[in-house]
């Protein structure tokens, strides 16, 4: 068993890492860094809890997962990276480019793994968009549009809404859309990125819209918390068939219920996407339902353990949570100047 060590139990510790650690086979969660040892007592009473130095200085942890606010990432990384252990940072990866460089080179100096927890790679709706993209059911993608609406008019007290490094909307789900995103087209040729604060007293940008250039292709990804009729999750135009895939993937709401891996249910999606198919010429067929894959977020700590014990590789490597920052960085530099930026 690989001993490791949560730091954080916030939403992103509690929700997410937790029980995931917990299922994956090979891993053990027996240690937890919070400054609130009786809400984690109350969830989780077989784990020792403990201060961050205490963590990294106990030679049994080999695994340390850093679930706390984004501008933490990097030193707490950095530290356990130097202390000989494996290390998962929640996403985003760090807050610029300087500190993810500075991390991967001291990964490779201390020869240890180091991954970012990407998970929107095992959506339900993002692993039947990537089958139906292999089996090239869609065409040539000329439009991709990937979206998350939400309505939340009031702003709550948590560091992701309140003004500081690492806050705001761009940093939080812009992540995970630039991710999938790259993981379907690579790196783009250019973008731009719009930036808002829409609710009443905002002061982190709480509405983007960036635009990634593919040649002929469009990569729109969007996501507010002022819309109360959502759009689809996905909207994807090729020449042989166009995607259209309405609702959330269920992983997230099932694991705040308490639910999780081990029920039979989890991941799965009743909600099927449409796929409207060109004919012949400009004659577009009827909209064909298409079953959703069940989503899999275990599959991410099932695949750290395999690359811990060498039966496999790294499921996200930090090379390509790098590429995200890169992308999260120039599309700060395009807010600010109004501007495309070429890459």
């Amino acid at each position: 068993m690989i001993h490791t060590a949560l730091i954080g139990y916030g939403f992103a510790g509690k929700t997410f890492h937790a029980p995931l650690i917990q299922a994956a086979p090979g891993l053990h969660l027996g240690t937890v860094v919070s400054s609130r040892p009786e809400e984690v007592l109350a969830d989780l009473p077989e784990v020792r809890v403990c201060d961050f130095d205490t963590a990294l200085n106990d030679p049994a942890i080999e695994l340390v997962v850093i679930a706390t606010p984004n501008a933490l990432h990097a030193p707490q990384a950095l530290a356990a990276l130097k202390a000989g252990k494996a290390v998962v940072i929640d996403k985003p990866f760090c807050l610029d480019i300087h500190e993810a460089e500075a991390l991967i080179a001291q990964a490779k100096t201390s020869n240890c793994l180091l991954s970012v927890f990407h998970n929107r790679r095992w959506d339900s709706d993002f692993l039947t968009l990537r089958r139906l993209m292999a089996e090239d059911q869609l065409g040539e993608i000329k439009l991709y549009i990937s979206r998350f609406d939400r309505f939340r008019p009031y702003i709550r007290n948590r560091w992701r809404e309140t003004p500081a490094r690492g806050a705001g909307l761009w940093y939080d789900l812009g992540p995970h859309l630039i991710d999938q995103a790259l993981q379907l087209f690579g790196m783009p040729e250019s973008l731009s990125l719009d930036l808002a604060l829409q609710r009443h007293k905002s002061e982190v940008d709480d509405y983007f819209h960036a635009t990634l250039t593919y040649g002929q292709c469009r990569v729109i990804l969007e996501a507010g918390v002022m819309t109360p009729a959502p759009g689809p999750r996905f909207e994807v135009h090729g020449t042989r068939a166009s995607f259209v895939k309405y609702g959330l993937d269920t992983q997230e709401a099932a694991l705040k219920a308490g639910g999780g891996p081990e029920d039979l249910d989890f991941g799965m999606d009743e909600h099927e996407g449409l796929l409207t198919p060109v004919l012949a010429g400009d004659h577009i067929g009827a909209a064909i339902g298409v079953t959703s894959e069940q989503g899999n977020y275990a599959a991410y700590y099932s695949g750290i353990a395999d690359a811990l014990t060498g039966r496999g590789a790294n499921p996200v490597p930090a090379d390509e949570a790098l590429r995200v920052m890169h992308i999260i960085e120039q599309g700060r530099l395009s807010a600010a100047e109004g501007r495309v930026v070429r890459l």
